[in-house]
């Protein structure tokens, strides 16, 4: 019999949620499934590395970019540029926002804990996240009010969407001999 491989998912608590003294209520929740924290660490996160960690394509861009100019549009707002550009300004808010305050860095381990982790952290829009989730229960903002603003949404935490994405960002914010085994 083949037992399922342990898996790892990369979580980061957001400034917001520093800020807002969630970290508890965050690692709590995490730690009632029975996933193993194995990577923690409170950092101030450089520029460098979120550009590498957000490793959008141009594709992402334009779609993203797209959504704001429908929401300048149905809010009336003037579109002053390109819908790429509107897509790269999102990253450029949200690593502005990533830098402007510490942020903590997890891993969590167990089966199936990419999945896990995002079930319980809920979907990136806070306003249709579900309730019971860190977001759905935690988070006030909206990407109306973010794109609106000029500025990252404020949804308290990032976790990977995938286990392949996970290991690269672990990669990232960790080095190997700070991971408990």
């Amino acid at each position: 019999m083949n037992l399922p491989q342990k898996e790892r998912s990369f979580v980061a608590i957001k400034p917001d949620g520093v800020q807002r003294s969630l970290v508890g209520e965050i690692v709590k929740r995490f730690e009632r499934t029975g996933l193993k924290l194995v990577g923690l660490k409170m950092m101030m996160a450089t520029e460098e590395k979120c550009w590498v960690h957000y490793n959008k394509d141009e594709k992402w861009y334009e779609e993203k970019g797209a959504n704001v100019v429908k929401n300048r549009t149905a809010a009336g707002l003037p579109i002053e540029k390109p819908a790429i550009e509107y897509g790269r300004d999102i990253i450029g808010a949200l690593i502005k926002f990533m830098t402007c305050s510490p942020i903590v860095a997890m891993v969590w381990e167990g089966n199936q804990a990419v999945g896990i982790v995002k079930k319980l952290v809920g979907g990136t829009e806070p306003t249709t996240s579900d309730v019971g989730t860190i977001r759905g229960d935690l988070t006030l903002d909206s990407y109306e009010l973010s794109n609106l603003a000029s500025r990252a949404v404020r949804n308290l935490i990032h976790c990977s969407d995938k286990p392949e994405e996970a290991l690269r960002e672990i990669q990232i914010w960790f080095d190997e001999n700070e991971l408990i085994n």
